[in-house]
């Protein structure tokens, strides 16, 4: 059982960790010498990713992404969220990339590793550059992000949409703006999440929701995901997609510090669901069926999410079924779960 000192110690960390707008934030400028990363995940949807952020100043306490500082060498904790690599000169490589000759305009996955719309890029404004790149080679992309900068690009969004495709997916993990701070504490509340989402989807902007990661304890409950679901189909998404959270590497030791520190009694329950990386399958097979049902009940298809991602291009493949032997839960959100946390 946590000792009350324990918990102290967590909370001081995960208080240290937020800092609220009062943060320091390190922005440290890069050359990159390519942006176009290959994916080769054979369960995913997209084949290419580009990232013209590493680290992330949201600070999201489940986000999946701290894992690849751990792989760098770099911080995973604070460091994740106080200092940001900026590849400044991510819209040149990308162009030249994309004007070689066996370039197929594939789909291009926009801000895996980190939001590409955090508030650096109000600044450098990288990722305008990417999608009028992208939009200019007549290539199709996805974008994730929880940050409603994304509006301010509303006129390139159109002009992809309009021609080789686009989507943009928001995170909304929960409608609950309490629980939404202690999560994803230096992030836009989900009520302006959905604003922008509504905004987009009047501009004839293919727009979806993922719910993901959903978590134990916190946004499982029927309730809670039907709120977002009900938000979702109110607001224009064409589609929502959920997915169990996942503990690897680092992003074990963050998010159970964030347990220790907000809801200690959630600890026996994580500790038998979570022995290893992933939930049980019986687990992820209870929560993705309620989804499956609650999406049915709002008019959501469970086929409709890379229609006009992939429109105009050819040479899109669709994503492979997942491996053999690969648990059932996991087959049914593995194509998006890399991009979202």
């Amino acid at each position: 059982m946590a000792t009350a000192m324990a918990i102290a110690t967590a909370q001081a960390e995960v208080g240290m960790a937020r800092g609220g707008p009062n943060r320091r934030v390190e922005y440290v400028e890069i050359q990159c010498k390519s942006l176009l990363n290959r994916v080769n995940v054979p369960y995913l949807s997209f084949r290419w990713s580009v990232n013209p952020y590493s680290g992330c100043v949201h600070g999201c306490v489940y986000c999946y992404a701290r894992r690849y500082h751990e792989y760098r060498e770099l911080d995973p904790f604070q460091g994740f969220q106080r200092q940001v690599f900026v590849k400044v000169n991510a819209v040149e490589v990308l162009r030249r990339e994309l004007s070689r000759k066996r370039w197929r305009r594939e789909l291009v996955a926009v801000g895996t590793a980190a939001d590409a719309y955090q508030p650096a890029e109000g600044k450098y404004r990288l990722t305008r550059g990417i999608l009028e790149t992208l939009a200019e080679f007549r290539t199709p992309c996805s974008i994730t992000t929880k940050n409603t900068m994304v509006v301010r690009d509303v006129d390139v969004l159109r002009q992809l949409a309009a021609g080789p495709g686009v989507r943009v997916y928001f995170t909304i993990t929960t409608v609950d703006e309490e629980l939404a701070r202690r999560i994803e504490p230096d992030t836009p509340p989900p009520s302006r999440r959905l604003a922008a989402l509504e905004r987009l989807a009047a501009a004839g902007i293919p727009v979806s929701v993922l719910i993901m990661p959903i978590m134990p304890g916190l946004n499982d409950d029927p309730a809670s995901l039907e709120a977002v679901i009900r938000a979702a189909a109110q607001h224009g998404a064409r589609s929502v997609h959920g997915g169990v959270l996942r503990l690897q590497g680092a992003v074990r030791q963050v998010y159970g510090r964030f347990l220790l520190a907000d809801s200690p009694w959630l600890l026996p329950l994580y500790r038998r669901l979570y022995p290893g990386a992933y939930a049980p399958v019986w687990y992820q097979n209870k929560v993705l069926q309620r989804v499956a049902e609650l999406k049915a009940r709002y008019g959501f298809d469970a086929d409709t999410a890379r229609c006009e991602e992939t429109r105009g291009s050819s040479d899109v493949r669709p994503a492979a079924s997942a491996s053999a032997g690969a648990p059932a839960a996991m087959t049914a959100c593995r194509l998006l779960q890399l991009t979202l946390f």
